[in-house]
């Protein structure tokens, strides 16, 4: 349910993933860090204190990681529908259990070789999401975890 935003994908000047809008129910990377209630850090696929060193995994292996865990983590029960794959950039649309509620969600692999992931959830409506973007993401998070994936900062 809602329109989906025009404004999704990578904007121009500098690169990045759109901001958030004032309401609590978005977090982003692209957001300022003394801003913790949309503020989140970005996630890296090779930490220097873990297969970064070892075995770094390729910006494909790590794109294929993500990719497998969006299919298979189900947050509070959202069912997550791909729209949009390339590259640098995934583009997932997750639909509530109740009432048809959809969530945009944005994954951004920066040019460089930082191995770093930016990315946005935000809720299509309301103000409130009962923390259901953090959630999200905290989910997403701890099964790349159990891949080799680290939050930067946290």
């Amino acid at each position: 349910s809602g329109t989906r935003p025009d404004y999704l994908g990578i904007q121009k000047n500098p690169p990045s993933l759109a901001l958030c809008p004032p309401t609590p129910n978005c977090i982003s990377t692209s957001e300022e860090a003394n801003d913790p209630s949309h503020y989140v850090p970005p996630w890296t696929y090779n930490p220097e204190d873990g297969r970064g060193r070892k075995n770094p995994a390729t910006r494909e292996q790590a794109m294929k990681e993500l990719l497998a865990v969006i299919s298979s983590t189900k947050p509070e029960n959202y069912t997550p529908n791909i729209v949009k794959n390339t590259d640098d950039y995934v583009y997932v649309e997750y639909q509530s259990p109740y009432l048809g509620f959809v969530d945009d969600v944005e994954f951004w692999f920066p040019p460089g070789n930082r191995s770093l992931v930016e990315y946005r959830s935000a809720s299509r409506v309301g103000s409130s999401d009962f923390d259901a973007n953090r959630k999200r993401i905290r989910a997403l998070r701890k099964a790349l975890e159990k891949k080799g994936w680290q939050s930067i900062g946290f």
